[in-house]
């Protein structure tokens, strides 16, 4: 089980999974994150074929993957930095869907990431 929050150092990679209940080639599945006191940003979205997108200015931080056998995605950062503290969002399209309205997801399961120098 992923636990509701992680602290890393910067530099650090780091994996985070999302087991769902549905099929992921039925339903295309994203991750969004929202920094304290900032609105949602999309990070990333895994297609119902399985192809890959990712916001132009965080394509060479994350790298998204999907398992169809156990219905998991997951969101790798690397060289993750203070500025990518923030909830990161596990969530599913509706029927009607646009990439970039991102609000209108089902989410899932969320994840509060701080990155800091300092580990309590």
């Amino acid at each position: 089980t992923q636990p509701s929050a992680l602290s890393i150092r910067p530099g650090q990679s780091l994996t985070i999974t999302c087991r769902v209940s549905y099929s992921v080639s039925s339903y295309g599945t994203g991750w969004i994150r929202q920094p304290a006191g900032k609105g949602l940003e999309w990070v990333s979205y895994v297609s119902t074929g399985g192809s890959l997108y990712y916001k132009d200015s965080l394509k060479s931080k994350f790298t998204a993957s999907r398992e169809t056998s156990s219905n998991t995605i997951t969101l790798t950062g690397q060289n993750l930095q203070t500025e990518d503290t923030a909830v990161y969002y596990c969530a599913r399209q509706p029927q009607l869907f646009m990439l970039t309205r991102y609000y209108f997801f089902k989410t899932i399961s969320c994840l509060t990431l701080y990155i800091s120098s300092i580990i309590f």
